[in-house]
């Protein structure tokens, strides 16, 4: 990803990255043309889905079931046949 000073279009470095959320981060940046030296922070958000994720919940699931232990698995199931 390329970020780009907002005062002289000059490629900028991200320096730090804080996550608000899983949708949302702020890019603290700094501009690489020393004789700029801007620093800025911009955002970063998910904006909408082009084609949606293989992964499943079922599919999802299975994988944390298999990545159970045995004793694990048959507790799992006794807990789910009360259902």
């Amino acid at each position: 990803m390329r970020v780009f000073c907002p005062e002289c279009g000059a490629k900028s470095c991200i320096q730090k990255s804080n996550r608000i959320s899983s949708k949302y981060a702020d890019l603290y940046c700094s501009c690489s043309d020393p004789e700029c030296g801007h620093s800025f922070v911009m955002n970063l958000s998910f904006s909408h889905t082009l084609s949606p994720s293989a992964k499943t919940t079922s599919q999802l699931t299975f994988e944390m079931v298999k990545a159970l232990a045995p004793e694990q698995i048959k507790e799992l199931q006794d807990q789910l046949s009360i259902l």
